[in-house]
């Protein structure tokens, strides 16, 4: 076991990992509480969302990298790991194929009122009230999307197939990429149909869909969030799918979790998921694959497999 290469483990409850046996069989893990290897350790798990403060790597002086087993690493001390050197990696690869087809799913769920046809057809209202209104299709629709990154190309690569004309908004323009670009937020907002949300949560994506961009969007607008809740002001959403700003919402994820608004419970233009855009069997099991091979690529001196760009 001593020969083994040592991996801190940081995982706050409810969080665990699910394959540690495996993960003891190449590693030696070592509990985040033990803190007698910590001025050792070079590499560290952290599973979930299970905060990397500075003060956590202010203990572990000798940290090259975190390996991460989340799509998003807004927990972590990003500008503490890029002035220490140290790399980050995360769940992304493993995640952007089903984190793509929930969104899709939202979207179509909105426009069409699959959920909200449902209650209506169990509560029996369809032979006391007649047919449900009609939806919208999907085809031809102007998205752009807020972050073109796994997820996000994912999603555009679907759309694309759905006849629909895409944009998006990143950091930065992808010379790789031919679709419109947009730098304003409200441009790309007041271009689009729909605004898919799937951007990394920093200090400066927070509430950047705010009701300006709302308003830009138009009352006939759409936004899909599968990012994190704080890439959207609560607040002003709410208020604009309450006063017929925006025509709706399918939301994955929150700014309180597990508490969503209330108001949110109203409305039949809105669609509720308990963050499980990326949860499948098919897709924790290919971030044990690629959690494994971060790690031994790392203590093979080899490319990491998802390096996150802390620039």
């Amino acid at each position: 076991m001593d020969e083994l290469p040592l991996v801190l483990v940081h995982a706050l409850p409810p969080f665990e990992i699910s394959f540690k046996g495996r993960l003891q069989s190449r590693f030696q893990l070592i509990d985040s509480l033990d803190s007698t290897f910590a001025p050792h350790v070079s590499v560290l798990l952290c599973v979930g969302p299970s905060p990397v403060s500075s003060d956590t790597l202010r203990h572990l002086p000798s940290l090259q990298c975190i390996v991460g087993s989340s799509a998003g690493v807004d927990h972590i001390d990003l500008a503490e790991c890029r002035r220490r050197g140290i790399t980050v990696t995360n769940a992304g690869p493993s995640f952007c194929e089903d984190g793509a087809d929930f969104a899709i799913g939202l979207l179509i769920d909105v426009l069409r009122r699959i959920s909200a046809a449902d209650r209506y057809v169990r509560a029996g209202l369809w032979p006391m009230k007649g047919d449900y209104p009609l939806g919208s299709k999907l085809g031809g629709k102007r998205v752009g999307i807020v972050g073109l990154g796994n997820i996000g190309s994912e999603i555009a690569k679907r759309l694309v197939a759905f006849g629909c004309r895409i944009a998006y908004n990143s950091r930065n323009k992808k010379s790789s990429v031919s679709f419109p670009y947009y730098a304003n937020i409200c441009n790309l907002a007041a271009n689009s149909d729909i605004l898919i949300i799937c951007c990394a949560l920093t200090k400066e994506t927070h509430h950047l869909i705010n009701k300006d961009v709302m308003t830009a969007l138009g009352k006939e607008g759409v936004i899909i969030n599968v990012g994190r809740g704080a890439l959207i002001n609560e607040k002003e959403l709410v208020q604009c799918l309450e006063q017929g700003q925006i025509r709706g919402a399918g939301l994955d994820v929150f700014e309180n979790e597990p508490d969503v608004p209330k108001e949110l419970f109203e409305l039949e233009n809105v669609v509720l998921s308990p963050h499980k855009a990326i949860a499948t069997p098919e897709s924790f099991a290919s971030l044990q694959e690629l959690i494994v091979g971060n790690l031994e690529a790392f203590f093979s001196n080899k490319p990491l497999l998802s390096p996150v760009n802390l620039e």
